[in-house]
């Protein structure tokens, strides 16, 4: 039976989503969409060649989120810089932790930072006139919050309470989002708070941009239908997607049955759903948003306690806060900025042309952003916390549709949270987790790397437990009383080690064994004897389920096939490198088998832990370009020598120095040091 093998993109575009620039990066950003994104550009660099993958990201610059934290810095620690040196500071920190983690980004950039800003700007410009000409943008006066003791109004973040939203455990919500991604109106914050004095906010008319999501309910539902048959598509992403897609829908309380029905007549049309058994509320259905929001005014004049359910609301573009975008001049509208998240959905694009004509000739295989973005041999890859499924799965789809360019329409790769202690952690939350950079401290990045892309974030929220940083009681001192706790208990395995086992035990140990056993019986070049044909398969089995698995985003599935081939292999050899003893020919058939599954190996770990398989390549004497190719996926090393022209008895490797190891550990995990 023929193999049925996945097909990849001519090109492809590789984005993470962006990091605030009011703080550095946690290990929940590299681990859980980083670290992903990572493997997955790697992979593909690998797979389709490095001249037609673009991995960008950057630091986003503008909001609330940025403009509080400065506010914030300014007030309390006497910071005497502007809000861009602000942000550039943070934004050279994030930098400096993906380096240390190996996030092999082709660009870095920052939506308010040279060189991407100037470019930012005007594709924004470009696209909100855009919109406005295809009228699906719309002007509005609604209600924003105003701090009467400020004499400010206020953006985002700088208001807090609790989310209208029907069945949300959001912890924190803001002016018109909650953390989960759950949209409303400024006005159905439950009690909100000005961060900025503590006290309570009026609501004041101002009047912003639109985007007309609504409107595109039919084209998302399509796309909903499409993506449910993609198996690069998360069942989790549709799933999300679809409880929007639903008409608007209020939920009122029974006790409030009275006082519904002497208003129900000065409704909007709208279906009584009765509540059901064990249900505290009975529903009113809409035929649109504006019937839901005119019978929202109703009710909250009659004194009838609701919530509102989760439905497509038009989309905020514009707003008045100082630090942004600015928008525009639009039918006479000016002095606007742009909503941080609408731009953020286009700044993966910014970034492209900004990395594209920063790039020397001939280092991509087109320097036109549309071959990227708009070509139907393209695909771009966004890579998101679940959180934020509502923007890059609703309002980014929409938005696309809506500018008539010929988008192609993102593969949403959303993620699971990492949790910290099997408890949700964030930088602004009661549970404050490591930064990434502190991890760096006990242990290595390609340790981490490996136990994060094993954790499987794919299938449900997992726990990150390293024992470095566990300051759990783990038993009492029986001499002195005294607790010991989690990190200092020698007895307690560490959890985050798990995977770094297998590198620095079995992996490296094949490699040693390759390296040691050619400089002792081939004279330093590689094995003559032809590889058995058992291992010949074996190598492209693995290969074959690898690549089944990268290509469904599953890094989890794809680690365990290297794994369980590499640990085979090992074990292979050392069976058969013992019975070879005094027998030459037989060690050396033993050591061309173990050099094709050495290969193979570092050719499906390189996207995972590339530092350890650069370091096997540059031993066995091959270009990366060669090495770590899948033009040669199942060829052995024989073959590579072969496309360079030599043999394998003049193919020479690169002796290893005495006790060498690929993949060391760190030094606070070496006893004595």
């Amino acid at each position: 039976m023929p193999e049925t093998r996945p097909s990849f993109p001519r090109r492809a575009v590789i984005t993470g989503g962006m990091p605030y620039g009011n703080k550095n990066l946690h290990f929940g950003h590299i681990g859980g969409v980083f670290v992903p994104a990572d493997f997955f550009a790697r992979f593909l660099r690998d797979r389709i060649g490095p001249e037609n993958v673009l991995f960008v990201s950057g630091t986003d610059c503008y909001g609330s989120p940025i403009a509080e934290g400065f506010r914030k810095k300014v007030e309390n620690e006497g910071y005497a810089g502007t809000i861009e040196d602000y942000v550039r500071v943070n934004h050279d920190a994030q930098k400096a932790a993906l380096d240390a983690y190996g996030i092999s980004l082709d660009l870095f950039a920052g939506s308010g930072l040279e060189p991407a800003r100037d470019v930012h700007a005007r594709l924004t410009d470009e696209l909100i006139r855009r919109l406005h000409e295809r009228g699906y943008l719309h002007r509005r006066t609604t209600r924003q919050f105003f701090d009467v003791e400020a004499g400010t109004f206020l953006n985002g973040r700088q208001v807090q309470g609790r989310c209208p939203v029907r069945g949300c455990k959001s912890e924190k919500a803001y002016a018109d989002e909650c953390d989960l991604g759950h949209q409303f109106d400024p006005e159905e914050l439950i009690a909100p708070v000005s961060q900025l004095t503590g006290t309570t906010p009026e609501l004041r008319p101002v009047d912003n941009w639109y985007f007309d999501l609504p409107a595109f309910r039919e084209e998302l539902e399509r796309l909903m239908d499409e993506w449910d048959l993609d198996p690069q598509v998360r069942a989790v992403v549709t799933k999300t997607v679809r409880e929007s897609l639903v008409d608007p829908v209020i939920y009122v309380q029974t006790k409030f049955r009275e006082a519904y029905d002497a208003v129900a007549d000065r409704l909007p049309g709208h279906v009584l759903t009765e509540a059901e058994k064990g249900q505290q509320s009975f529903s009113l259905t809409f035929s649109g948003w504006e019937a839901r929001d005119e019978a929202r005014e109703v009710l909250d004049a009659a004194g009838v306690r609701f919530r509102t359910g989760k439905c497509l609301l038009p989309l905020r573009i514009t707003g008045n806060i100082e630090w942004g975008v600015p928008a525009p001049e639009l039918e006479g509208s000016s002095g606007l900025t742009v909503w941080v998240w609408p731009e953020s959905l286009w700044a993966p694009i910014s970034f492209t042309q900004t990395a594209l004509s920063l790039a020397p000739e001939g280092r991509y295989s087109s320097r036109d952003w549309h071959d990227w973005w708009c070509s139907e041999d393209a695909r771009v890859y966004q890579f998101i916390g679940q959180d934020n499924i509502y923007f890059y799965c609703v309002a980014q789809p929409a938005l696309w549709e809506a500018l008539g360019w010929g988008l192609t329409q993102d593969v949403p790769v959303a993620n699971y949270h990492i949790l910290f202690m099997n408890k949700k952690a964030s930088s602004s939350g009661k549970i404050v987790p490591p930064m990434a950079a502190e991890l760096l401290d006990a242990y290595t990045p390609e340790q981490l790397r490996a136990h994060w892309l094993s954790l499987g974030l794919d299938q449900k929220a997992v726990s990150f437990n390293p024992k470095a940083f566990d300051t759990s009681v783990s038993h009492k001192d029986k001499k002195t009383g005294e607790d010991v706790l989690v990190r200092d208990d020698p007895r307690v395995v560490d959890p985050a080690l798990k995977e770094s086992a297998f590198l620095t035990n079995i992996f490296n140990r094949l490699a040693r064994s390759c390296f040691y056993g050619a400089a002792n019986v081939c004279d330093a070049h590689l094995p003559a004897a032809a590889p058995a044909a058992d291992a010949v398969h074996a190598a492209r089995e693995a290969v074959l389920a690898f690549e089944r698995r990268a290509y469904e985003f599953d890094a989890h599935g794809a680690l365990a096939v290297a794994e369980e081939f590499c640990r085979a292999a090992n074990k292979r050899w050392d069976e058969a490198s013992k019975a070879a003893k005094g027998d030459d020919a037989a060690y050396e058939q033993a050591l061309a088998d173990a050099f094709v599954a050495l290969r193979a190996t570092a050719l499906l770990m390189h996207p995972a832990v590339p530092a350890g398989c650069e370091k096997i390549c540059e031993h066995m004497g091959f270009s990366p370009e060669l090495f770590f190719s899948w033009e040669h996926a199942f060829d052995g090393p024989a073959e590579l020598a072969a496309a360079l022209g030599e043999t394998p008895e003049s193919h020479a490797i690169v002796p290893l120095p005495p006790r060498y190891d690929f993949f060391e550990k760190h030094p606070s995990q070496v006893k004595g040091k």
